[in-house]
C-alpha cells in the first residue's frame, strides 16, 4: 500500500520531511513533487489534475492520499473520480470550493512580489497566476457524495480561512472524521509535524 503525501502551492516535497520522521513506518511514502509532474504542459489546474491522475494511475494498487491545500484539492478531486482507487483520504486546509475573491485578491498580491518569491515553488511568477486564475470555477459541492473511503479532514486552529470548509467536509462526506491541530496555521505539516505526523500514522495504520 502506498502513501501518497500531496504539498501545498507555496511548499514543495521536502515540506512532508519533518512530518515522516514520526511516521512508525517510513517505507512506501511517496512525496512527489506535483509541479514536476506538469512540465510539459502549461500549468493549469485541468493539466496538473490530469498529471497527477496519471501518476496515481501508474500505481498497481490502491492507495492512500494526504494532501494540503492546492494538495488536497486534488487529493480530493481524484476521489471522486477514482473512488475504487484511493483506500483513505486525509485533507489538510481543504476548501471544496474555491473562494473566487481571495483567489482573485491572492493574484494581485502575487503580481506585486519579486519573481525571486516564487523560486522555492519552482515556479515563475506567471505560472502561479495562471494556476490560481485555472481554479476559480472548482466546486466539489455535489461530487462529495462519490466518495466511499475513510476520510480524516484536517484544519489548524489559526487556519481562520478553512475552518468553516473543514466542518464542512466532515458533515457531508461519508465515514468523515475531523481533527483541529491546535496552535498551527495554515501548514499544518510544517507547524505541527510531530502531532501531524502520529494523527496522519494513525489514520492510515488503522
Amino acid at each position: 500500500m502506498q502513501n501518497i503525501y500531496l504539498h501545498g502551492l507555496g511548499q514543495n516535497s521536502s515540506s512532508w520531511d519533518k512530518t515522516i520522521t514520526y511516521f512508525t513506518k517510513q517505507d512506501h511514502v511517496l512525496c512527489p513533487e506535483l509541479f514536476s509532474l506538469c512540465t510539459e504542459r502549461s500549468l493549469t489546474y485541468k493539466n496538473l489534475y490530469q498529471a497527477f491522475s496519471a501518476y496515481c494511475d501508474s500505481i498497481s494498487d490502491p492507495v492512500n492520499i494526504c494532501g494540503l491545500s492546492l494538495g488536497a484539492v486534488l487529493a480530493l478531486n481524484y476521489t471522486i473520480d477514482h473512488p475504487e482507487k484511493v483506500k483513505s483520504l486525509i485533507l489538510i486546509a481543504e476548501q471544496y470550493k474555491m473562494p473566487k475573491t481571495l483567489l482573485k485578491f491572492q493574484n494581485i498580491v502575487f503580481k506585486f512580489m519579486p519573481e525571486s518569491t516564487f523560486k522555492n515553488m519552482g515556479l515563475k511568477k506567471k505560472e502561479v497566476i495562471e494556476l490560481t486564475n485555472s481554479m476559480t470555477e472548482l466546486n466539489f459541492t455535489d461530487s462529495m457524495k462519490a466518495i466511499t473511503c475513510p476520510v480524516l479532514v484536517v484544519c489548524g486552529a489559526k487556519d481562520h480561512a478553512n475552518i468553516k470548509s473543514a466542518k464542512y467536509l466532515a458533515e457531508n462526506i461519508k465515514k468523515a472524521d475531523l481533527q483541529i491541530i491546535g496552535n498551527s496555521g495554515h501548514e499544518v505539516n510544517m507547524d505541527a509535524p510531530e502531532r501531524l505526523g502520529k494523527i496522519v500514522d494513525e489514520f492510515f495504520n488503522r
